[in-house]
Protein backbone atom coordinates (compact mmCIF):
# COMPACT_ATOMS: atom_id res chain seq x y z
CA UNK A 1 0.00 0.00 0.00
CA UNK A 2 1.48 3.92 -0.96
CA UNK A 3 0.42 6.88 -0.60
CA UNK A 4 0.64 8.78 -4.07
CA UNK A 5 -0.98 12.56 -4.24
CA UNK A 6 -2.29 12.06 -0.81
CA UNK A 7 -4.57 9.02 -1.92
CA UNK A 8 -3.90 5.37 -0.55
CA UNK A 9 -3.00 3.03 -3.46
CA UNK A 10 -2.55 -0.31 -3.84
CA UNK A 11 -0.02 -1.17 -6.45
CA UNK A 12 0.39 -4.51 -7.50
CA UNK A 13 4.23 -5.79 -8.62
CA UNK A 14 4.28 -8.30 -11.62
CA UNK A 15 7.06 -10.15 -10.24
CA UNK A 16 5.72 -11.14 -6.98
CA UNK A 17 2.18 -9.78 -6.46
CA UNK A 18 -1.20 -11.81 -7.10
CA UNK A 19 -5.01 -11.25 -6.72
CA UNK A 20 -8.03 -13.03 -6.25
CA UNK A 21 -11.73 -11.29 -6.83
CA UNK A 22 -14.80 -12.75 -5.03
CA UNK A 23 -18.60 -11.85 -4.90
CA UNK A 24 -19.15 -8.62 -2.71
CA UNK A 25 -21.91 -8.65 0.14
CA UNK A 26 -24.50 -10.55 -0.77
CA UNK A 27 -21.75 -13.47 -2.08
CA UNK A 28 -22.25 -16.69 -0.38
CA UNK A 29 -19.57 -18.56 -2.65
CA UNK A 30 -16.11 -18.60 -1.51
CA UNK A 31 -14.37 -19.17 -4.44
CA UNK A 32 -13.20 -15.94 -6.26
CA UNK A 33 -14.48 -15.58 -9.70
CA UNK A 34 -11.01 -14.02 -11.12
CA UNK A 35 -7.70 -14.71 -9.62
CA UNK A 36 -3.85 -14.34 -11.03
CA UNK A 37 -2.24 -16.83 -11.92
CA UNK A 38 0.00 -16.36 -9.26
CA UNK A 39 -2.69 -16.40 -6.80
CA UNK A 40 -2.83 -19.55 -4.33
CA UNK A 41 -5.93 -19.45 -1.66
CA UNK A 42 -5.35 -20.24 1.93
CA UNK A 43 -8.05 -20.54 4.59
CA UNK A 44 -6.98 -17.13 5.81
CA UNK A 45 -8.22 -15.79 3.07
CA UNK A 46 -11.46 -17.43 3.35
CA UNK A 47 -12.13 -15.98 7.06
CA UNK A 48 -11.15 -12.22 5.33
CA UNK A 49 -13.94 -12.83 2.56
CA UNK A 50 -16.50 -13.93 5.44
CA UNK A 51 -15.44 -11.06 7.82
CA UNK A 52 -15.64 -8.50 5.18
CA UNK A 53 -19.28 -9.97 3.85
CA UNK A 54 -20.51 -9.00 7.83
CA UNK A 55 -18.64 -5.86 8.49
CA UNK A 56 -20.22 -4.83 4.90
CA UNK A 57 -23.90 -5.63 5.83
CA UNK A 58 -24.29 -2.47 7.87
CA UNK A 59 -21.59 -0.41 7.03
CA UNK A 60 -22.73 3.40 5.11
CA UNK A 61 -19.77 5.08 3.23
CA UNK A 62 -19.09 8.77 4.82
CA UNK A 63 -20.59 10.87 2.54
CA UNK A 64 -18.71 14.18 3.82
CA UNK A 65 -20.18 17.54 2.85
CA UNK A 66 -21.37 16.03 -0.43
CA UNK A 67 -25.30 17.36 -1.19
CA UNK A 68 -27.18 14.44 -3.69
CA UNK A 69 -29.68 16.54 -6.04
CA UNK A 70 -32.71 15.71 -7.31
CA UNK A 71 -33.82 16.03 -11.15
CA UNK A 72 -35.71 18.14 -10.62
CA UNK A 73 -32.81 20.63 -9.29
CA UNK A 74 -30.33 20.31 -11.76
CA UNK A 75 -28.64 23.05 -14.12
CA UNK A 76 -26.85 23.25 -17.39
CA UNK A 77 -23.38 23.43 -17.28
CA UNK A 78 -22.95 22.35 -13.85
CA UNK A 79 -21.38 19.34 -12.26
CA UNK A 80 -23.57 17.99 -9.50
CA UNK A 81 -23.91 14.00 -6.93
CA UNK A 82 -27.11 12.01 -7.66
CA UNK A 83 -28.73 8.99 -6.07
CA UNK A 84 -30.42 7.03 -8.75
CA UNK A 85 -32.00 3.67 -9.99
CA UNK A 86 -30.95 2.19 -13.29
CA UNK A 87 -33.47 1.29 -15.73
CA UNK A 88 -31.35 0.70 -18.76
CA UNK A 89 -27.94 0.29 -20.27
CA UNK A 90 -27.94 1.29 -24.33
CA UNK A 91 -25.42 -0.16 -26.49
CA UNK A 92 -25.56 2.84 -29.49
CA UNK A 93 -23.56 3.29 -32.63
CA UNK A 94 -19.75 3.00 -32.20
CA UNK A 95 -19.66 0.73 -29.21
CA UNK A 96 -20.86 4.01 -27.44
CA UNK A 97 -23.13 3.08 -24.26
CA UNK A 98 -25.88 5.52 -22.57
CA UNK A 99 -27.11 4.78 -18.86
CA UNK A 100 -30.98 5.63 -18.19
CA UNK A 101 -31.18 6.37 -14.79
CA UNK A 102 -33.99 7.79 -12.59
CA UNK A 103 -35.19 9.24 -9.00
CA UNK A 104 -39.09 9.80 -9.25
CA UNK A 105 -38.88 13.39 -10.24
CA UNK A 106 -38.99 15.58 -12.88
CA UNK A 107 -36.18 17.39 -14.47
CA UNK A 108 -36.97 21.25 -15.11
CA UNK A 109 -37.98 22.30 -18.25
CA UNK A 110 -35.66 23.91 -20.99
CA UNK A 111 -35.38 27.19 -23.01
CA UNK A 112 -35.81 25.93 -26.27
CA UNK A 113 -33.02 27.92 -28.06
CA UNK A 114 -33.60 27.19 -31.72
CA UNK A 115 -36.04 29.62 -34.25
CA UNK A 116 -38.76 28.47 -35.24
CA UNK A 117 -37.72 28.25 -39.01
CA UNK A 118 -34.86 25.76 -38.20
CA UNK A 119 -37.62 22.52 -37.72
CA UNK A 120 -37.60 22.44 -41.56
CA UNK A 121 -34.02 21.18 -41.93
CA UNK A 122 -33.37 21.06 -38.39
CA UNK A 123 -36.61 19.65 -36.42
CA UNK A 124 -35.95 19.36 -33.21
CA UNK A 125 -34.88 15.65 -31.94
CA UNK A 126 -37.56 13.26 -29.69
CA UNK A 127 -34.38 11.66 -28.05
CA UNK A 128 -30.63 11.69 -27.78
CA UNK A 129 -30.13 8.12 -28.94
CA UNK A 130 -29.54 7.94 -32.98
CA UNK A 131 -32.15 5.65 -33.12
CA UNK A 132 -35.45 5.11 -31.13
CA UNK A 133 -35.76 2.40 -28.47
CA UNK A 134 -37.52 -0.83 -28.99
CA UNK A 135 -41.09 -0.49 -27.47
CA UNK A 136 -40.70 -3.18 -25.31
CA UNK A 137 -37.71 -1.33 -23.73
CA UNK A 138 -39.95 1.65 -22.99
CA UNK A 139 -42.55 -0.40 -21.83
CA UNK A 140 -39.87 -1.62 -18.77
CA UNK A 141 -39.44 2.71 -17.99
CA UNK A 142 -41.52 4.81 -15.26
CA UNK A 143 -44.54 6.53 -16.40
CA UNK A 144 -43.73 9.28 -14.04
CA UNK A 145 -40.72 11.49 -13.49
CA UNK A 146 -37.49 11.92 -15.83
CA UNK A 147 -35.46 9.04 -17.28
CA UNK A 148 -32.29 10.83 -17.75
CA UNK A 149 -29.63 9.61 -20.41
CA UNK A 150 -25.80 9.45 -18.78
CA UNK A 151 -23.09 9.18 -21.33
CA UNK A 152 -19.09 8.76 -20.59
CA UNK A 153 -18.36 10.88 -24.41
CA UNK A 154 -14.26 11.14 -24.30
CA UNK A 155 -13.35 8.86 -21.24
CA UNK A 156 -11.74 5.75 -22.71
CA UNK A 157 -12.79 3.58 -19.80
CA UNK A 158 -16.67 2.94 -20.03
CA UNK A 159 -17.85 0.84 -17.28
CA UNK A 160 -21.26 2.24 -17.98
CA UNK A 161 -22.18 -1.42 -19.72
CA UNK A 162 -20.95 -2.69 -16.45
CA UNK A 163 -24.02 -1.28 -14.39
CA UNK A 164 -27.05 -3.13 -13.08
CA UNK A 165 -30.85 -2.82 -14.18
CA UNK A 166 -32.97 -1.85 -11.32
CA UNK A 167 -29.83 -0.94 -8.66
CA UNK A 168 -29.42 2.01 -7.25
CA UNK A 169 -26.07 3.90 -7.73
CA UNK A 170 -24.35 6.98 -6.29
CA UNK A 171 -22.61 9.11 -9.15
CA UNK A 172 -20.57 12.14 -7.76
CA UNK A 173 -19.13 14.83 -9.88
CA UNK A 174 -21.49 14.16 -13.53
CA UNK A 175 -21.64 17.37 -15.51
CA UNK A 176 -24.88 18.26 -16.60
CA UNK A 177 -25.40 19.44 -20.10
CA UNK A 178 -28.28 20.53 -22.29
CA UNK A 179 -28.92 18.90 -26.02
CA UNK A 180 -31.51 20.41 -27.89
CA UNK A 181 -33.62 21.40 -24.91
CA UNK A 182 -33.03 17.72 -23.52
CA UNK A 183 -30.90 16.32 -20.03
CA UNK A 184 -28.31 14.47 -20.41
CA UNK A 185 -25.73 14.02 -18.29
CA UNK A 186 -21.64 13.10 -19.23
CA UNK A 187 -18.79 10.97 -16.99
CA UNK A 188 -15.80 13.16 -16.50
CA UNK A 189 -12.44 12.09 -15.03
CA UNK A 190 -13.64 13.26 -11.57
CA UNK A 191 -16.77 10.83 -11.56
CA UNK A 192 -17.17 8.47 -9.27
CA UNK A 193 -19.43 5.78 -8.90
CA UNK A 194 -20.79 3.55 -6.30
CA UNK A 195 -23.98 1.20 -5.77
CA UNK A 196 -26.17 2.03 -2.81
CA UNK A 197 -27.29 -0.22 -0.15
CA UNK A 198 -31.59 -1.10 -0.18
CA UNK A 199 -31.44 0.85 3.44
CA UNK A 200 -29.74 3.83 2.34
CA UNK A 201 -31.68 6.69 3.78
CA UNK A 202 -30.72 8.57 0.11
CA UNK A 203 -32.48 6.16 -1.84
CA UNK A 204 -35.85 5.79 1.09
CA UNK A 205 -36.13 9.05 0.92
CA UNK A 206 -36.74 9.58 -3.22
CA UNK A 207 -38.33 6.36 -2.88
CA UNK A 208 -40.76 8.15 -0.22
CA UNK A 209 -41.32 11.08 -2.45
CA UNK A 210 -42.33 9.26 -5.22
CA UNK A 211 -44.75 7.34 -3.61
CA UNK A 212 -46.33 10.80 -2.13
CA UNK A 213 -46.28 12.12 -5.80
CA UNK A 214 -48.90 8.92 -6.79
CA UNK A 215 -50.76 9.58 -3.39
CA UNK A 216 -51.83 12.95 -4.02
CA UNK A 217 -54.89 14.56 -3.83
CA UNK A 218 -56.94 15.59 -5.69
CA UNK A 219 -55.90 12.44 -7.84
CA UNK A 220 -55.62 15.23 -10.70
CA UNK A 221 -52.19 16.35 -9.76
CA UNK A 222 -50.64 12.77 -9.33
CA UNK A 223 -49.09 12.81 -13.37
CA UNK A 224 -48.93 16.22 -13.97
CA UNK A 225 -45.39 17.40 -14.41
CA UNK A 226 -43.92 19.40 -11.27
CA UNK A 227 -43.54 22.09 -13.42
CA UNK A 228 -46.84 22.85 -14.24
CA UNK A 229 -48.24 22.76 -10.91
CA UNK A 230 -50.26 24.11 -9.42
CA UNK A 231 -51.97 24.15 -12.51
CA UNK A 232 -51.28 24.43 -16.48
CA UNK A 233 -51.86 27.93 -18.48
CA UNK A 234 -54.86 28.48 -19.77
CA UNK A 235 -53.77 29.01 -23.37
CA UNK A 236 -55.80 25.76 -23.99
CA UNK A 237 -58.89 24.45 -23.48
CA UNK A 238 -59.63 21.01 -23.81
CA UNK A 239 -63.41 19.14 -24.34
CA UNK A 240 -64.85 16.94 -20.95
CA UNK A 241 -65.30 17.46 -17.25
CA UNK A 242 -65.70 20.92 -15.96
CA UNK A 243 -64.38 19.28 -12.35
CA UNK A 244 -60.50 19.84 -12.63
CA UNK A 245 -60.43 17.67 -9.70
CA UNK A 246 -61.25 14.45 -11.61
CA UNK A 247 -59.29 15.16 -14.83
CA UNK A 248 -57.31 12.18 -15.25
CA UNK A 249 -54.28 13.33 -16.51
CA UNK A 250 -51.45 11.00 -18.55
CA UNK A 251 -47.99 11.65 -19.11
CA UNK A 252 -46.54 10.93 -22.66
CA UNK A 253 -44.44 8.16 -21.58
CA UNK A 254 -47.94 6.77 -20.55
CA UNK A 255 -49.10 7.63 -23.71
CA UNK A 256 -46.02 5.86 -25.82
CA UNK A 257 -46.69 2.79 -23.62
CA UNK A 258 -49.73 2.41 -23.79
CA UNK A 259 -51.32 -1.09 -24.60
CA UNK A 260 -54.32 0.13 -26.39
CA UNK A 261 -53.84 0.75 -30.11
CA UNK A 262 -56.85 3.33 -30.31
CA UNK A 263 -57.10 5.27 -27.13
CA UNK A 264 -57.63 9.07 -26.43
CA UNK A 265 -55.02 10.62 -23.43
CA UNK A 266 -55.42 13.65 -21.75
CA UNK A 267 -51.82 15.17 -20.79
CA UNK A 268 -50.08 18.54 -18.99
CA UNK A 269 -47.56 19.14 -22.18
CA UNK A 270 -44.94 22.16 -23.83
CA UNK A 271 -45.10 22.80 -27.63
CA UNK A 272 -42.04 23.30 -28.78
CA UNK A 273 -42.26 23.19 -32.43
CA UNK A 274 -44.44 23.46 -35.14
CA UNK A 275 -43.92 22.53 -39.00
CA UNK A 276 -45.29 24.26 -41.02
CA UNK A 277 -43.87 27.14 -38.65
CA UNK A 278 -45.63 30.26 -40.87
CA UNK A 279 -49.40 30.39 -40.08
CA UNK A 280 -49.89 31.46 -43.85
CA UNK A 281 -49.08 27.74 -44.43
CA UNK A 282 -52.24 26.59 -42.20
CA UNK A 283 -54.69 27.17 -44.46
CA UNK A 284 -56.30 25.83 -47.54
CA UNK A 285 -59.98 26.24 -49.23
CA UNK A 286 -61.10 23.05 -46.80
CA UNK A 287 -59.77 24.62 -43.53
CA UNK A 288 -56.88 23.71 -41.84
CA UNK A 289 -54.82 21.33 -43.22
CA UNK A 290 -52.21 18.98 -41.61
CA UNK A 291 -49.58 20.30 -39.14
CA UNK A 292 -47.27 18.98 -37.15
CA UNK A 293 -46.71 19.54 -33.32
CA UNK A 294 -43.80 18.24 -31.28
CA UNK A 295 -44.84 17.87 -27.59
CA UNK A 296 -42.76 17.23 -24.75
CA UNK A 297 -43.12 16.76 -20.70
CA UNK A 298 -41.41 15.45 -18.13
CA UNK A 299 -41.09 11.92 -19.37
CA UNK A 300 -41.13 12.31 -23.23
CA UNK A 301 -41.08 13.74 -26.48
CA UNK A 302 -43.80 13.11 -29.22
CA UNK A 303 -45.24 14.49 -32.68
CA UNK A 304 -48.47 14.72 -32.76
CA UNK A 305 -50.99 16.12 -35.62
CA UNK A 306 -53.76 18.52 -36.70
CA UNK A 307 -55.74 17.12 -39.19
CA UNK A 308 -58.97 19.44 -40.84
CA UNK A 309 -61.93 20.14 -38.59
CA UNK A 310 -59.34 19.31 -35.13
CA UNK A 311 -57.22 22.02 -36.89
CA UNK A 312 -59.94 24.30 -37.12
CA UNK A 313 -61.43 23.71 -33.48
CA UNK A 314 -58.01 24.07 -32.04
CA UNK A 315 -57.71 27.35 -33.40
CA UNK A 316 -61.01 28.72 -32.44
CA UNK A 317 -62.31 29.25 -36.06
CA UNK A 318 -59.43 31.62 -36.67
CA UNK A 319 -58.60 32.30 -40.44
CA UNK A 320 -56.72 35.62 -40.35
CA UNK A 321 -53.05 35.05 -40.77
CA UNK A 322 -52.81 37.99 -38.02
CA UNK A 323 -54.68 35.94 -35.65
CA UNK A 324 -53.07 32.33 -36.14
CA UNK A 325 -49.48 33.74 -35.50
CA UNK A 326 -50.85 35.38 -32.58
CA UNK A 327 -52.34 32.52 -30.77
CA UNK A 328 -49.37 30.29 -32.62
CA UNK A 329 -46.58 32.37 -30.74
CA UNK A 330 -48.73 32.32 -27.61
CA UNK A 331 -48.77 28.60 -27.88
CA UNK A 332 -44.50 28.24 -28.51
CA UNK A 333 -43.49 30.84 -26.19
CA UNK A 334 -42.27 33.24 -29.24
CA UNK A 335 -41.48 36.98 -27.79
CA UNK A 336 -42.36 38.57 -31.89
CA UNK A 337 -41.92 42.51 -32.26
CA UNK A 338 -44.37 44.90 -34.07
CA UNK A 339 -43.68 43.31 -37.08
CA UNK A 340 -44.62 39.95 -35.74
CA UNK A 341 -40.46 39.06 -35.96
CA UNK A 342 -39.54 36.65 -33.16
CA UNK A 343 -37.38 38.54 -30.85
CA UNK A 344 -34.85 36.37 -29.23
CA UNK A 345 -34.26 32.58 -30.23
CA UNK A 346 -35.02 31.77 -26.63
CA UNK A 347 -38.46 30.50 -25.92
CA UNK A 348 -40.19 28.68 -22.96
CA UNK A 349 -43.70 27.52 -24.11
CA UNK A 350 -46.53 27.43 -21.50
CA UNK A 351 -47.56 24.32 -19.75
CA UNK A 352 -51.26 23.48 -21.52
CA UNK A 353 -53.76 20.84 -21.92
CA UNK A 354 -54.22 19.05 -25.02
CA UNK A 355 -56.26 15.54 -25.97
CA UNK A 356 -54.37 13.01 -28.07
CA UNK A 357 -55.67 10.37 -29.97
CA UNK A 358 -53.18 7.31 -31.02
CA UNK A 359 -53.81 4.93 -33.78
CA UNK A 360 -52.11 2.59 -36.10
CA UNK A 361 -50.73 2.83 -39.73
CA UNK A 362 -50.92 -0.50 -41.91
CA UNK A 363 -47.16 -1.03 -40.53
CA UNK A 364 -48.15 -1.17 -36.77
CA UNK A 365 -46.36 2.45 -35.99
CA UNK A 366 -48.18 4.47 -33.80
CA UNK A 367 -49.51 8.06 -34.59
CA UNK A 368 -50.90 10.72 -32.57
CA UNK A 369 -53.38 13.49 -33.44
CA UNK A 370 -54.93 15.98 -31.63
CA UNK A 371 -58.61 16.56 -30.98
CA UNK A 372 -61.15 18.44 -28.91
CA UNK A 373 -58.71 21.18 -28.02
CA UNK A 374 -59.36 24.95 -28.49
CA UNK A 375 -56.39 27.04 -28.14
CA UNK A 376 -57.93 30.50 -26.64
CA UNK A 377 -54.57 32.78 -25.72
Amino acid sequence: MKIHDDKINAVFYKKYSSFAIYEGRDGRNLVPYQTYETFREKDLDKNFVIYLRRWLQNFQFDEGANYFSLLREINGGESFNLVCKIIHIHEGAGNEWMAFVWDGTDAPPSNILQKLEDEMHHPLPLHLESLPLPRDTLCSFPSVGTVLRVVSQDIENDNLRLLKTGEWVKFLNLLCEVHAGLWRCVLTPFTKLRYTPNEDRLKIERQRLYDERLSRSPQSLRRMPFWSLPWPSQVTEVDGDDDDDHVIFLTLMDVLTSSEVTASFKCVVRVIAAFPWQAKDFCFPAGIDRIRLTLEDSTARIHAFLYAEDGVKFFDGQSSVKALESKLNALLGVIADNDGEQNDTRRNPPWVQICLKSQSDKSGSRHYRIFGTKLVA
